[in-house]
């Protein structure tokens, strides 16, 4: 770090009186390309009806071939540096959820570092799969209060299209891709923005959702390209099962965290992972559907993007508003899970 104190409007403020963590700005991307149910009914044994009735969703976004991860997360962090009226230079921090990234290494928060300008920015990526957004809100909020950051980009970002086998019709009917990023700043009041953060996993459950190859375990050779080895494989029935109690679970960690009542969210922000497994959820915490964000119907189940871009459409669209209370949860591969509860604060 440069040094100790940057600015805050007209005055300064030390790193080590940071307190809390405020999201100060939204931003989304997703590619043109639009794969319907009905395109995939000529790729792989299925039907709109089945694909609808089974997981809500009607269609997802496919990145065109030239494009990167990092491709879509600059798109989506401009938008949110643009909404916060900030510039590159006041980024402290970059960190990209993924499991979709340009390269195994350089990791995609330095590449979309390089791509932003982004010189005096820490970057580096984490990988919770489904859960990596929430995950990344966890470390931002501690590393601003312990006095690292003042100025943080979170991205979730995915090209799921990539690793997913289109001859598996239970799975790849479900994903898509697509970015987004939230900046988010410490504050010296105790108290505002992020509320709490709940986070958990289990690595005995991990081979219900994975990808075997590509790693030291498989690498890349003839044999795993002709397995098909390098795209998702998941148990989508425990998958299903685990997730749903998981969720609750976490979910009321991070209320009691907040001390915060299921009564107090005004909009709850899960993810896109299937309608059944959204509409369960809320159900086992008591939150009516009308309080619920959903857009997996346009987008499928994006991963680690899937919040983020259900944030910036609700922050855009007027759909949450200053002083409104979100709560937000995942659940993904590792097996991951995480809650967040966040006070919400008009973007500049």
């Amino acid at each position: 770090m440069k040094s100790e104190t940057r600015s805050n409007a007209s005055r300064e403020v030390r790193l080590s009186d940071l307190k809390s963590a405020v999201i100060r700005g939204t931003g989304a991307f997703y590619p043109e390309r639009v794969l319907s149910n009905l395109d995939l009914e000529k790729i792989v044994d299925t039907s709109d009806e089945w694909i609808t009735t089974r997981t809500g969703i009607k269609e997802r976004r496919i990145a065109d071939p030239s494009m990167a991860s990092s491709d879509m997360a600059q798109r989506a962090s401009l938008a949110a540096l643009e909404m916060a009226g900030w510039s590159i230079d006041d980024l402290d921090m970059i960190m990209v959820a993924t499991v979709t990234p340009d390269y195994l290494f350089p990791s995609c928060g330095c590449t979309l570092q390089g791509k932003l300008g982004a010189s005096r920015a820490v970057a580096f990526d984490i990988s919770a799969a489904c859960t990596g957004f929430i995950y990344g809100l966890s470390l931002s909020r501690a590393l601003i209060v312990a006095g690292q950051a003042r100025r943080i980009l979170l991205v979730g970002v995915e090209t799921l299209s990539r690793i997913v086998d289109y001859t598996d019709r239970s799975t790849c009917v479900l994903f898509g891709d697509g970015a987004g990023a939230v900046v988010i700043e410490g504050v010296p009041e105790e108290g505002r923005g992020i509320r709490s953060v709940a986070i958990g996993s289990d690595g005995d459950q991990g081979s219900l959702l994975y990808m075997p190859a590509g790693g030291s375990l498989h690498p890349a050779s003839h044999d795993t390209v002709e397995q098909r080895l390098h795209t998702m494989k998941m148990n989508g029935n425990e998958v299903f099962k685990i997730a749903v109690r998981g969720m609750e679970r976490i979910t009321r960690r991070a209320m009691d965290a907040a001390q915060c009542s299921v009564e107090e969210i005004d909009l709850f922000i899960p993810h896109q992972a299937n309608l059944r497994m959204i509409d369960a959820t809320a159900k086992r915490l008591g939150i009516p559907m009308e309080r619920v964000m959903v857009t997996i119907d346009r987008f499928g189940n994006t991963s680690a993007s899937s919040i983020p871009i259900a944030l910036d459409e609700a922050a855009r669209n007027g759909r949450i508003r200053s002083g409104d209370t979100l709560g937000m949860v995942a659940f993904g591969a590792g097996l991951t899970w995480g809650s967040a509860v966040i006070r919400w604060e008009e973007t500049r």
